[in-house]
């Protein structure tokens, strides 16, 4: 599923005062692209992420996901769109701690109304993907943190979302461990997922095949990398 972004604004009310995450940026990513989005502390990145997400609206320009206008859409049709096509990972991992790895993954569809036979074989398929199947049954607690992220990208991976946006993916982790993770989204790239990685750590933008770069709220660079460690 495409993306694209045309000029899109993002400005935030901070009482009196007026913050302008994103000034009229313009994008475009193509199905099964693998991007990287890079910039320092302030420059817009997070808003990018959390508008292509649909957990936050531009103030202005417009946002296509496919064929739909999500600047549009009111918030019912944000959440819809988020389950059916987009799956999150984060940074912090934002697991269930008194939930064991199987009940974590599932936890997207419990609200869909889809039969519990059904959703148990998508979160097998999902945990076998990141190879946890030995440890289903094993809360967070029980894990290392390498083993927490792929909980986290099954979990995302569960609903078969055409696009993954992950914030930070490896930041909680150490150089091996970030490694092998960065190993399963390269190898879900292949198997035809968008990945749309935020990253402050050039080692694992290299990962994408293409790179950008934000300062200040505008694109500073866009640039592709054909030497991409995923091609």
């Amino acid at each position: 599923m495409s993306i694209r972004i045309e000029n899109m604004s993002k400005v935030y009310k901070l009482g009196a005062t007026s913050v302008e995450a994103l000034k009229e940026v313009s994008v475009t990513v193509q199905d099964n692209e693998y991007l990287a989005i890079m910039g320092p502390s302030g420059s817009g990145k997070s808003t990018m992420m959390n508008i292509i997400g649909c957990l936050d609206t531009p103030t202005s320009g417009a946002y296509f996901l496919g064929d739909h206008d999500v600047s549009k859409m009111n918030d019912d049709q944000l959440a819809e769109i988020r389950n059916q096509k987009i799956g999150f990972v984060f940074q912090t991992f934002n697991l269930l701690p008194r939930a064991d790895v199987f009940h974590n993954v599932e936890l997207p569809m419990v609200y869909s109304g889809m039969s519990s036979a059904r959703r148990k074989k998508m979160a097998e398929v999902a945990i076998e993907k990141v190879g946890l199947t030995d440890r289903m049954k094993h809360r967070p607690s029980e894990l290392s943190g390498g083993q927490r992220q792929r909980v986290a990208i099954a979990r995302a991976l569960v609903n078969n979302p055409s696009i993954i946006l992950a914030d930070e993916p490896t930041g909680n982790l150490d150089s091996s461990t970030g490694a092998e993770i960065m190993v399963i989204f390269d190898q879900l790239n292949r198997s035809g997922n968008t990945i749309i990685l935020v990253t402050h750590e050039s080692d694992i933008a290299m990962h994408a095949r293409r790179v950008i770069k934000l300062k200040d709220g505008m694109i500073e660079s866009d640039t592709p990398n054909k030497e991409g460690i995923a091609a």
